[in-house]
């Protein structure tokens, strides 16, 4: 078994989570550079709260990020199962040994009596914790607790803080179980990274509170055994420097993959979060990644979420792609206009890789692409786009006359962006471009920004040209533009 173990245990109760992904990224980072192996497993004792919907999505998200478990409840594994709710027996083994040794209790205590107990301690300005007035007593019901005894600071080494030092009376007599088939987290978690032999836990420093509890939990089953090493990465954070969440940017996976983000970028973009290689590169190739990453490079402070950074690096990718893949990618955002309802129209291949291809350059997301709508259907547009600066409509209609006028001088087998630039330019001379070139843009594309009209033209091919120039013709005499001159 390999010597370097990492896992996350994420909980399906909510969709993959940005931070989730990112801290599955970094235990996947470490352990493939290490020659180790990846954990994924399922903490699903919440029964209320999970759902197989949000595990299947937790897959499926990690399965897309390419982040691949050597070990899960999918893939299998020496040490299943990876499933919580699979895994009572064992823990009520362990809970068993804790009450024999009386290294564990049943607390009589109600939910009320604990509220009230808190509250007093708050009032008292004390740190809230229930040290059990039943912890010597061999009750056979309750809440099961540690008995923590320890006196002595718990200390231990963070891979990226350094060292942390707590003080154990603040803990109380915490709780490990509701009972002995309900298993609360901290206990859970202890039992699972020693049965699974995890050799480092690396998670978010929002777990830096469970460490404590986690670590007296191993010396009391385990002394004589050293405990994984742990590192706590910092939070992901807003642009304001609040924990992120959905008000700064969507934060669940499957949301980044259905706005049009890649899979490859969206990776290279959570390594930089909180992650610093060093020198000025950016773009890394997952080997690369493997190859560079180290927790000695992770940063402590809180790692800032840019979305125009994640679309620079999009863009970025999305130009590195061919032609024909970059179509196929693109073609679930042009479901709609390649195959409308109640039509059996059909654009070939090779159109909608044109039209791709024209498009590449400024795309930052796949979803980007949807403003290439009008080389498939012309969208509506009110008339007065048509006009250029403050030209009257009677001109706007003289220049659709005389672009028309070119066009037709133009054969179809010579209707190339090099002969309609060269034809309108020398027509055009030392005066306005945008005179004639606004209302034939816009006509063309029914949009105020687009790609200029001579690769839109070449594209659309002359015959769809001069009839989209004669519909906006027809727009300039409907009721819309009546008593506009």
């Amino acid at each position: 078994m390999p010597a370097i173990r990492t896992r996350i245990a994420p909980s399906p109760t909510g969709h993959l989570h940005i931070g989730t992904a990112r801290t599955a990224l970094f235990n996947y980072l470490f352990a493939k550079k290490q020659g180790g192996h990846f954990v994924v497993r399922i903490e699903d004792t919440d029964l209320e709260r999970s759902d197989e919907k949000y595990e299947t999505d937790i897959f499926d998200g990690l399965k897309w990020l390419g982040i691949e478990a050597d070990e899960s409840p999918v893939r299998g594994g020496d040490f299943a199962p990876y499933r919580q709710s699979q895994r009572l027996e064992t823990y009520e083994r362990f809970l068993q040994k804790l009450l024999r040794e009386r290294r564990a209790f049943h607390c009589p205590h109600s939910e009320r009596e604990l509220e009230d107990e808190k509250k007093k301690q708050l009032d008292g300005k004390e740190p809230p914790r229930h040290i059990c007035s039943a912890r010597d007593r061999q009750l056979q019901s309750g809440i099961i607790r540690l008995k923590n005894e320890r006196t002595a600071p718990i200390i231990f080494s963070d891979l990226i803080r350094g060292e942390i030092s707590f003080d154990p009376e603040l803990l109380g007599d915490f709780s490990l179980a509701k009972d002995l088939r309900t298993p609360l987290y901290n206990f859970a978690v202890v039992i699972d990274d020693h049965e699974m032999q995890i050799s480092h836990v690396i998670r978010g420093e929002d777990h830096i509170p469970n460490t404590p509890k986690q670590l007296l939990l191993w010396a009391a089953l385990w002394p004589d055994e050293p405990p994984p090493a742990y590192a706590h990465l910092p939070l992901i954070l807003g642009p304001d420097r609040a924990k992120l969440s959905k008000r700064h940017v969507a934060t669940a996976i499957r949301e980044f993959r259905d706005a049009g983000y890649l899979p490859e970028a969206l990776v290279n973009f959570m390594a930089l979060l909180g992650w610093n290689p060093g020198g000025k590169q950016e773009i890394f190739s997952r080997q690369e990644l493997i190859n560079a990453f180290s927790l000695e490079q992770v940063q402590k402070s809180g790692a800032i979420f840019n979305i125009e950074k994640l679309d620079w690096m999009n863009g970025e990718y999305i130009r590195k792609k061919s032609v024909p893949e970059l179509t196929e990618l693109c073609r679930l955002h042009l479901a709609d206009f390649l195959q409308p309802p109640n039509s059996k129209s059909q654009f070939p291949n090779e159109y909608v890789q044109q039209v791709v291809a024209l498009e590449q350059p400024r795309m930052k997301t796949l979803a980007d692409i949807r403003a290439a709508e009008f080389f498939f259907r012309l969208p509506d547009y009110p008339p007065l786009l048509l006009s250029w600066e403050h030209m009257s409509l009677d001109a706007v209609r003289g220049e659709l006359n005389r672009a028309t006028g070119l066009i037709d001088k133009i054969p179809e087998s010579e209707f190339t962006k090099k002969n309609l630039e060269t034809g309108f330019l020398q027509e055009i001379g030392k005066g306005s471009k945008g005179e004639l070139l606004w209302p034939l843009r816009v006509a063309l594309s029914g949009k105020e920004a687009s790609p200029g009209p001579f690769e839109i033209m070449e594209l659309l091919g002359k015959v769809e040209t001069l009839g989209r120039i004669q519909e906006a013709a027809a727009k300039l005499t409907s009721p819309e533009t009546k008593g506009e001159t």
